[in-house]
């Protein structure tokens, strides 16, 4: 036989023999998995509830699968320096990040300046929860439900202020699409942070807010801030008879912030399936169902090919938002 001839076919056999043993080998890889402390990057610092939905997940990671799954928070930048840590991270299952909201905001935000690409660098493991905004207004506000806000809006262009944790924010877009679909002139007043905006939404120097059912719960069943309507499809257990945006006639207004977890792109698919199953099945059946629930959170625990459609859509769909409302960074 011609060596030519000779090498090429020994090469074919070599590659051939690799391709077969390739899945074999990932599958293997995802029985032993994990073999030693996984790191499980939140980036926000303590006390956020993107923190403390990462920390329960990292739980039920440890309890299910043996091994430590030790938190890493790293605040900064927007969410992007923890981020980003997660994208350049080795993609072998034993970096995983937490994301929210944010992560689907930004890429229409910040653009070529943000440091990885939130759809290409990333491999998504579940859809966690999602927690529904409610809008809310100071007493003194004359407006009983959304189409008495809207009619006074239009009444006093310029003069109905809101508050939000800064440019950008979830709350800042939910406004913003209220002002798109409504056709109404709203004053953007934004915060360095969502504390400090329900503190002056109280006292009356802003006039409404957006934030989640949790966080303003107390303050609408105190008669401290009136509900006027949820930005889910459905309507809050918490809040039953407050409608939803579309109920009051503004379809537009949908944003029901997300929480879920991501890996660096190329994690072998066997091990992105057992994380996702492993959290999927104490969302929607185990402990962590309840603990979302009490909290406030709408339970989801979606497989990786569903939450790899939320981001995408989500990220269409903020982008979209941003440029009709020429929305820039800070």
């Amino acid at each position: 036989m011609h060596p030519s001839r000779r090498a090429f076919l020994i090469n074919g056999l070599t590659m051939a023999t690799g391709a077969a043993i390739l899945p074999w080998t990932f599958a293997a890889r995802a029985a032993q998995y994990p073999d030693k402390p996984a790191r499980l990057i939140i980036p926000y610092p303590p006390g956020a509830a993107t923190d403390t939905l990462g920390r329960m997940a990292g739980q039920v990671f440890a309890d299910a699968l043996g091994q430590p799954f030790v938190v890493d928070n790293r605040g900064g930048g927007g969410t992007t320096i923890g981020t980003r840590a997660v994208a350049v991270s080795a993609p072998d299952g034993y970096t995983i990040g937490m994301v929210d909201s944010t992560f689907t905001i930004n890429p229409g935000l910040l653009g070529d300046r943000q440091p990885y690409d939130a759809i290409k660098d990333f491999a998504p493991v579940s859809l966690m929860a999602t927690a529904p905004f409610v809008m809310v207004v100071h007493p003194s506000v004359k407006a009983s439900d959304v189409a008495s806000f809207v009619a006074l809006a239009k009444a006093q262009p310029g003069t109905l202020s809101f508050g939000s944790a800064g440019v950008g924010s979830g709350p800042h877009l939910a406004g913003e699409q209220l002002r798109q679909q409504a056709g109404v002139d709203l004053l953007h007043v934004p915060y360095r942070g969502g504390g400090t905006v329900i503190t002056d939404l109280l006292g009356g120097q802003v006039q409404f807010a957006f934030a989640t059912v949790p966080t303003l719960l107390e303050h609408i069943k105190g008669g401290r801030l009136k509900a006027l309507a949820v930005t889910s499809p459905q309507r809050a257990s918490q809040l039953p008879d407050v409608p939803t945006f579309t109920e009051a006639g503004l379809r537009g207004v949908d944003i029901s912030p997300l929480f879920g977890l991501v890996a660096p792109a190329g994690v072998p698919e066997p091990i992105i399936q057992k994380l996702s199953a492993t959290l999927a099945e104490s969302v929607r059946k185990g402990a962590l169902r309840d603990k979302l629930a009490g909290l406030g959170f709408q339970p989801v625990g979606s497989t990786p090919a569903e939450f790899a459609q939320r981001i995408r859509d989500d990220v269409a769909k903020w982008t979209a938002v941003i440029q009709r409302g020429g929305i820039k960074a800070e």
